[in-house]
């Protein structure tokens, strides 16, 4: 009963106290508003559970009120009471959402038993809610884990069948630029033409093979390797190494990080991709003469690295979808998806966690919260061994059954 927070409102003042040093005795300390007016602007700045509201009162009337409160405050519960055994007014305070209707001079024991029951609905209605939202949840992690099994069985056919000819395509690009080389060529009519296709073979299949590696590296997990960063100097490389690609759009890119107070124990190089990822989204994010900003903030044991652009931003529908596999905004053959998902996958692995807010025409944020102080290490709980690796290797050995190894 002490958890109750609880509002009485009524307009006669001894009433109202002497009712309410009654309920103190029983552990429950009610706040008070002594009309309707004052109800609604206590509501306005207090969370409250439970009501308990005179249907006579001068100005706004009690039914008037509770109209107001389950319109504005619909996880409110609302006890009606009055001086008049009115039927009619009882009748129409339920049918506006009343949780029930008491008669003055009222009964302690039977107010207490009703305000615990209008609670225990309260909280019934909120468990119902947290159970809703964990069964979505959990069906969002069901179509993830049935993605990222089908990405596995892809993975592999993948790394054989795109991985070899690519190879072969790299190795005779490279030995026509050879042949461009020699002095017999020289005056090759559109010489120049050749090398730039040559160029555009060399950067198509790079793409190619990154989009390989994206793929395995979604299924192999590798694990971390522990070390103190600084993560100053980090996101200082991570910015060095898109400087360009930021400067060519025009793009000015910020640091504002401490570094003598910027630095944690986890594994460098994911977080440095994890920096690259974030950074080169933002960049195709954001239009000529737009701005990313790298801040830092200390909360004590953990640290937050933000990445911030003044780009298009993502809309409330998608922004949900971000972190998804192969879900991508950008036009088809310019993106594969699965930038914000590995990145997630690294930020968790680490023990952190990603965070994204965004407005449509404003800009975008990243938010990195990392433990300062965590011994990295593979830790999947033994109860989700059924998760998305385990049906991976599943697909896996299924698909390689009768297939002859490379």
């Amino acid at each position: 009963m002490e958890n109750i927070r609880l509002l009485l409102v009524d307009d006669e003042d001894n009433f109202r106290e002497t009712l309410a040093k009654r309920l103190q005795k029983r552990g429950v300390t009610p706040q008070q508003a002594a009309d309707g007016l004052a109800c609604l602007s206590l509501l306005a700045d207090h969370s409250i559970d439970v009501v308990v509201l005179d249907v006579k009162m001068p100005g706004l009337s009690g039914i008037e009120v509770l109209q107001h409160i389950k319109d504005k405050y619909p996880r409110t519960e609302v006890i009606l009471l009055t001086g008049h055994a009115s039927t009619p007014d009882g009748v129409e305070g339920i049918k506006s959402g009343a949780f029930d209707y008491l008669a003055k001079p009222i009964e302690l024991e039977h107010l207490l038993s009703k305000i615990k029951q209008a609670y225990e609905k309260i909280q019934r209605a909120a468990q119902a809610q947290k159970e809703a939202e964990y069964r979505a949840k959990m069906e969002q992690q069901m179509i993830a884990t049935e993605r990222l099994a089908s990405l596995g069985t892809l993975a592999t056919g993948v790394a054989h069948e795109i991985n070899n000819p690519l190879a072969i395509i790299t190795e005779s690009a490279g030995w026509l630029k050879l042949l461009l080389q020699k002095k017999e060529l020289e005056n090759m009519p559109r010489k120049a033409d050749f090398a730039k296709a040559l160029d555009k073979i060399d950067g198509a299949v790079e793409r190619a093979r990154r989009i390989t590696h994206q793929l395995l590296g979604v299924v192999k997990q590798p694990d971390s390797a522990g070390a103190q960063i600084n993560l100053g100097e980090l996101a200082e490389e991570a910015v060095q190494l898109v400087h360009r690609e930021a400067a060519n759009k025009g793009i000015e890119i910020q640091q504002e990080i401490e570094r003598s107070r910027s630095n944690v124990w986890s594994d460098p190089y994911q977080l440095r991709q994890v920096l690259l990822n974030l950074l080169t989204n933002a960049i195709h994010a954001t239009d000529a003469g737009g701005r990313i900003t790298l801040e830092l903030e200390d909360r004590g044991e953990q640290i937050v690295l933000r990445v911030q652009d003044t780009g298009k931003g993502i809309s409330k529908e998608n922004l949900e979808r971000v972190f998804d596999p192969f879900f991508s905004t950008k036009p088809p053959g310019e993106g594969t998806g699965l930038g914000l998902f590995v990145t997630r996958g690294i930020v968790q692995k680490l023990g952190g966690e990603i965070e994204v807010k965004s407005q449509i025409g404003r800009g975008t944020r990243f938010d990195i919260k990392l433990p300062k102080h965590r011994e990295i290490k593979a830790e999947l709980d033994e109860r989700a061994t059924a998760s998305w690796i385990e049906k991976i290797k599943s697909r896996l050995r299924e698909k390689s059954k009768g297939e002859e190894a490379p």
